[in-house]
Parts: C-alpha cells; structure tokens; sequence
C-alpha cells in the first residue's frame, strides 16, 4: 500500500504543480488508514495538501487517466475519489480540462431571506441609481457598484483586430443606414447562439438593438400603454426600473427567492386578478439576487402567461454566466405562442461599449420594428459586423469558459472576503452564475448610510434601495464580483466591513440606551 501510495504521489510532478507538492505527497500512509477504501485516502490526502496551502485554487490535478495508468488501479476509483472530493466542495470538473482546486469559504454564510410581499403597484420613482453610475467616471474609485466587468476580462485586442478588418473590407458601412431588424449576419450568428439556451429560432425573428436595455424599452412599448402596471421581481435591476419611469408605467413587486427567482403564486395571483399587463423578469442568474429558475419552473411560467394571454418580457443577460454544467435554457425555450419577448446582448460577455443586443418578440415583433425605427432607425453596423466575426470565429466559446471560471472564482474569493471582514450577521447569496453579489443587514442598518461612508473612501457600491421602487432592502446592497481580486480589491472589503461593524455597534448601542416602551 506505501509502495501504490508513492507512485500515486510522484504522478503530482507529471502535473506541473509546485516542488513542494512532491515532498508533501511522499508522507507514508499510516497504518491506521490501511482499511479505509483507496478512494477516500486518495481523497483525503488532496483534500490535506489543499488545506495547507501546497495545491492552490487553481491548480489543475493529476488527469484520471494519468493515475488510472500510473496506479494500476481502475478508473472507477479514482473518479469516486475526485467524485468525494467534488461533494465536499474541494475540486471543481471542467469540460474537456479536467479536475480544478475550487476556492473554498472558511465559513459559509447564511442567505438572504426570500422577499416577503410587497406593497401594491404604484408608481416608479426616481433613484439614486444615475449617480452611482456615474461615479464610473472616477479612475480612483473602486468600483464594487455598477455591474460592469474589469475590461482585461473581454477580449478586446480580437475585437478591435476584427472591427479594423471588417471597416478595411467594406468602409461604405461606416457611412451607412441599417434596416431597422439589423444586419443579418449577426441575426444568424445570434439565432446559432440561442440553440444553446434551448431556442429554435430563425435570424428574422430577431431585431438587433443598442444594448439590453433599449430591447426591454421596446418590449415594454410594444405590450404597455402608459399607466399600464407591470410585474417585475422584487428587488430587480435598478434600470428597469429607470425605464419603466420613463415609460410612465405602474409596477407590482412581488416576492422573489436567491434561489428559485420570483414567486409563482404571488404571480398567478396578480395574473387571476388581473392587476398586471405585462411582466419583466430575469430567469437566468438574476440581478442582483443571482437566483436561476429552474426549466420546470420556466415551463409553469409560460403555461401562466398563456392562459392569461399576457405578454412576458425575459431579460437574459447573465444567461451565459453559468459556472457549471450546461447552460441554463431561456424561458423563450417554452414558448409555443410567442407571447415571450426575448431580450439579451454581449454587454456582460464582450463589450459593453459596442452596444449590441437583440429581442426576439415573438407575436410583437412587427411594433418592435416600427419602435426601432422610429427611435433611431437602426443600430450601426460596424459593431454589428464585429461582434457577428467574433461569434463565427469560434472564440467565443472558449473565451466564455475563461470568463465563467474568473467570475465564479471572483464570487468566492469575494464572498470569502465578507467571511473574514464583514460583521457576523451578515447574509450572502450564493449565485450559480454571473457576477453579483446580494448582501443583508440586521433591520436596523442603513446600506444608504454606508453609501455615502464607503464614498468618502473612493469605493462605490449599490444600495438596496436603488432595487426597489417602493423603498425597500434599505438594509441590503449588492457587489460587483467583476474585478480580478487585487489587494486594492481586498482593502475595499476591509474599509467596508470596518464600516459596517461600526454602524451595528452604535446601532446596538443607541437601542439599549432607549428607555423602555412603558416607560
């Protein structure tokens, strides 16, 4: 057994990993473990040196063939020891790259609590959201509030390279109109692309947009008349909220879980009773709680809508952030009567700056297209045409399994850093994709508070406020897990939980200085 051990642990140095991994692997097996089934020493023995700090997050493991051949001992033990050490959490399966060293919580904290039913409709009110964005503008600032990744995650030099080609090639383009629905080269790339989240589509079914946001805008428009309420998860993106204001329409918050998304009975609630004319969601790893609906819960979404014939409005966006397994499938994978209006684009994926999106309408789309085209006519087809080089090329997948294994890793080490820093009571949400993160407080914190605190120390984060139209989650905030880990990144975290600790404690202590209520 020392002897299998041995050999077991000289495939390490085949692995490239560290010299000292080698030293650390050649400790005899004592005899008390002789009993124990193979798998599990093999197991705990990788589970050992990750705990020490030999193997790293990150480093790739030994490859099953590779200890099948060396070890002499059958495939299926050594998948049930890399399968042990998936369960605890330790390693991670990537397709086709084999088995990694996961980041792991030292303590993993307790989620938030699903959101309790809310006030009815109203009206939307205007937020501090435009001037936490706008705090982008400042390079000094850390910016752990707007949703947008670090721009060294996206491959730029392979966009610009290609935008250059496509301007020397045609440089008649740069010059010219679009028809409203968008070239159709990047409509067919787009149409490929959507297979993957269960859609048969063909490209003119789809109209390319400005951005995400400018399809929901034109969804919204084509379903809505003014003082129209809609149904929207609560909290939700701060700028659907800007543009159901600027819309003038009414909107219902209902209750919404971290993990499976928006409630199915408060929703067929307000379909029964027939308060709502349409319903805007995010299905996929939803902003900012990060929940993902699972495809049963999609299909009893759109059986809903369609006996209430009520138009759907799916934000997409995040929906190619899934940290494993397949990609989860869109809502519009459901649809039989085209009563989904499909919205998404490459603002989180490869560059927010080109502004390229795209809505399936379904049974709206010719009031889609006659929207586009009298808001500004077409989008420009310069970054139409690179971003559809891109998708054909074949690299976006590859880079998108890069992107994948940064954001989830980012989660980690962020939520981790909250572990360590931020005060105990503090609640987290555990995304399965994107790269968000969704905090609560005791009650009696103020996020908005904090805001202006962590400002004074050029850090920018989102309040909970700014998630909600009726002034909710004032005790929430959520975090942009966008930015490779940096200490400039783990300072931030420090200042914020020092900043917190310290709100709870003069909280806790003007509470026990209050005289009592029958006093």
């Amino acid at each position: 057994m020392q002897l299998l051990w041995l050999q077991f642990c000289l495939t390490v140095l085949d692995a490239d990993l560290p010299q000292q991994t080698e030293v650390a692997m050649k400790a005899e097996l004592p005899d008390k473990l002789r009993d124990i089934p193979l798998y599990e020493q093999v197991a705990d023995r990788v589970q050992g040196l990750i705990a020490e700090g030999t193997l790293q997050v990150g480093d790739r493991l030994p490859s099953v063939r590779k200890l099948h051949q060396q070890l002499s001992v059958s495939v299926s033990t050594i998948l049930e020891a890399y399968r042990l050490l998936e369960d605890r959490g330790w390693i991670s399966a990537r397709p086709q790259s084999g088995y990694y060293v996961k980041q792991m919580l030292l303590k993993a904290p307790e989620e938030p609590l699903h959101s309790h039913a809310l006030h009815p409709e109203r009206p939307v009110e205007i937020s501090l959201a435009y001037r936490m964005y706008a705090s982008k503008r400042d390079p000094n600032t850390i910016q752990l509030g707007a949703a947008v990744p670090s721009s060294d995650l996206f491959p730029l030099a392979a966009l610009n390279r290609l935008m250059g080609q496509v301007i020397r090639a045609q440089p008649q383009l740069v010059h010219s109109y679009e028809v409203p629905a968008g070239c159709e080269a990047l409509r067919h790339e787009v149409a490929r692309r959507l297979m993957e989240a269960g859609c048969s589509l063909s490209p003119n079914e789809i109209v390319i947009t400005n951005g995400t946001t400018e399809a929901l805008s034109l969804s919204l428009q084509a379903v809505t008349q003014p003082g129209d309420t809609v149904a929207i998860e609560s909290p939700t993106y701060y700028n659907l909220l800007e543009v159901l204001n600027a819309l003038h329409l009414r909107v219902l918050e209902l209750p919404t879980h971290p993990q499976e998304g928006i409630s199915l009975a408060a929703l067929e609630s307000a379909l029964q009773q027939r308060q709502i004319s349409a319903c805007a969601l995010v299905a996929n790893f939803n902003n900012p709680l990060g929940s993902c609906m699972s495809s049963e819960r999609k299909r009893q979404i759109v059986e809903l809508f369609n006996t209430y014939d009520v138009p759907l409005i799916e934000d997409d966006i995040y929906g190619d952030l899934n940290f494993e397994g397949t990609r989860p499938k869109a809502i519009k994978a459901f649809d039989t009567r085209g009563l989904v209006l499909y919205c998404a684009s490459v603002s989180k994926t490869l560059s927010p700056g080109l502004r390229m999106g795209w809505c399936v309408p379904g049974r709206y789309q010719a009031k889609v297209e006659s929207l586009k085209m009298s808001v500004n006519l077409s989008t420009a087809p310069i970054p139409q045409l690179t971003v559809a080089a891109f998708l054909a090329n074949g690299g976006y997948d590859r880079h998108l399994r890069q992107l994948r294994r940064a954001f989830q890793l980012q989660i980690a080490q962020m939520t981790q850093a909250i572990c360590t820093y931020f005060p105990a009571e503090t609640k987290v949400t555990r995304p399965r994709g994107g790269f968000i993160l969704w905090l609560q407080f005791p009650e009696a914190f103020d996020a908005l508070v904090l805001y202006e605190e962590a400002l004074a120390h050029n850090i920018n984060i989102a309040p909970g406020i700014i998630f909600s139209s009726s002034g909710h989650y004032r005790n929430c905030l959520r975090l942009n897990c966008g930015f490779p880990w940096s200490p400039r990144i783990e300072q931030a975290m420090q200042i914020l939980g020092q900043l917190c600790k310290r709100q709870l404690a003069k909280t806790y202590l003007a509470s026990e200085m209050l005289p009592p209520a029958n006093a």
